[in-house]
């Protein structure tokens, strides 16, 4: 890799680069091993579990297992695409295809383009002409996806059907590419639920509606308030200093500016990169900084947290501060490919 640095950037870069830790990515392969084993091992034990706690679990579980899918297409353990894409394929967490997750995710880190309506695929703003079109019901749903309560209850199903509109519409369109992975997702997951009734006593609809559909609104905690209408597309991005269990489930991916701006670091090299530029993400945020999810629970629980309309309550004009020293200033620098 290319890196052009003085001595002691380069140091502080071959360091990192080299440890055994990152070179190996011993952590994400003992986190896949983890999850599998952990996701079945709840699974065969549903008769003595009971059904509400194995619901609950596989739902935990699920969203754990979309925090790893999230690092698989980012380019970890591995650098092979493919076999990241065997090791995320199967259909723990119920809904999204990896590969559909993982084009559209990918789009999403078009930093430029975040939270606007029809670039950014992850954006939970509608357009002002988006807005004018909704009815009287609609516009009150728009509205308490707005709320943490409201995100966790129906933003998931937003979701579901923005996924669903988007798959139906290029096959309108005469663009068939998806069906494939579409097709094997399916069957993936006819094969999942037929052994979960039949091995498990899981009821299919326990494990669509209970397990996946939770999986969704649990990832919505993170994702509520993750990213923000903001002129500076660097202030668009939360800092989330949340607790270690939280972390854990969302593998560091609440320092979320950290990750955007480093994406091809791996998760567990993200809280010290964090800690080591700490002032400077700050400042490179705009001050958009959040003490835990707790935070967010107490303010916005039932509360709006912004309009659904983007550009309807942008705030003060931000300068753009570039994070230029510590550790992560000198990360951005190299470029560095990983």
């Amino acid at each position: 890799m290319a890196i052009y640095l003085d001595d002691t950037q380069r140091s502080d870069l071959a360091d990192l680069a080299r440890s055994w830790t990152w070179r190996t990515q011993w952590p994400t392969w003992a986190l896949i091993v983890t999850i599998y084993a952990s996701w079945f091992g709840v699974a065969t034990h549903a008769r003595a579990l009971g059904l509400p706690a194995t619901t609950l679990l596989l739902a935990v579980l699920g969203a754990w297992y979309m925090s790893l899918q999230h690092e698989l297409l980012h380019g970890h353990p591995t650098r092979s695409p493919f076999i990241n894409g065997l090791l995320g394929f199967a259909p723990l967490a119920v809904w999204f295809p990896y590969r559909i997750y993982r084009e559209s995710h990918l789009q999403h880190h078009d930093d430029a383009q975040l939270t606007r309506p029809g670039h950014d695929p992850e954006s939970y703003f509608v357009s002002s002409a988006d807005w004018l079109r909704a009815g009287a019901a609609m516009r009150a749903l728009l509205l308490f996806r707005t709320t943490l309560f409201g995100r966790l209850l129906v933003g998931p199903a937003f979701s579901l059907a923005a996924t669903g509109a988007q798959a139906l519409g290029k096959i309108r369109d005469g663009d068939w590419r998806d069906v494939p992975a579409w097709l094997a997702h399916l069957a993936a997951l006819a094969a999942l639920t037929g052994w979960l009734q039949q091995r498990c006593a899981i009821p299919v609809w326990v494990f669509i509606v209970g397990a996946g559909y939770g999986s969704l609104a649990l990832a919505s905690v993170r994702s509520f308030y993750e990213h923000r209408d903001a002129q500076v597309a660097a202030h668009r991005t939360v800092i989330n200093e949340a607790a270690w269990g939280w972390r854990l489930l969302f593998l560091n991916n609440n320092y979320h500016l950290v990750h955007h701006d480093l994406p091809q670091v791996p998760w567990f090299a993200l809280g010290a990169v964090y800690r080591n530029s700490r002032e400077q993400y700050i400042e490179r945020s705009g001050g958009f900084l959040v003490g835990g999810y707790s935070e967010w629970v107490r303010r916005y629980a039932f509360a709006s947290v912004s309009h659904p309309v983007t550009g309807a309550a942008l705030g003060t004009r931000h300068e753009n501060p570039v994070v230029s020293g510590g550790f992560a200033g000198k990360l951005r620098r190299a470029n560095l490919e990983i």
